[in-house]
């Protein structure tokens, strides 16, 4: 997947389209998802182009790794879901189901949550 730079995240980093902010650093931002999966749904974005994890690893930065790494932490204390737990998950490309070529990690909380994915034949 390449990154398309009009996409609705990118978007939304240039303040074309507004978002419900959670938190915010100088190479993350994080909003809510407008369509909330569990009573917690919050998306966390690099503010650099990149179009899925893979390409956020071998091209961002160290600084750029580090900011957004603590930032999905640092949104996750806020929102109040590390003690009860939670579930950090990236989806990428065709098969991981991705929909915006623009790296992002969705959080979700604030309910058990159950298996990850069904087990082969079940």
């Amino acid at each position: 997947m390449s990154y398309d730079p009009n996409n609705i995240f990118a978007k939304i980093l240039r303040g074309e389209i507004p978002c419900d902010r959670v938190h915010e650093n100088d190479h993350a931002l994080a909003f809510r998802d407008i369509n909330p999966q569990t009573p917690v749904h919050v998306l966390v974005i690099p503010k650099g182009a990149y179009a899925d994890l893979t390409d956020f690893a071998a091209n961002a930065p160290a600084d750029e790794i580090e900011g957004f790494v603590r930032a999905l932490g640092e949104t996750a204390q806020m929102l109040g879901i590390t003690d009860g737990g939670y579930r950090a998950l990236t989806n990428i490309g065709e098969h991981g189901l991705q929909e915006v070529p623009h790296f992002h990690v969705h959080l979700f909380g604030g309910q058990p949550l159950g298996r990850m994915i069904k087990p082969p034949g079940k």
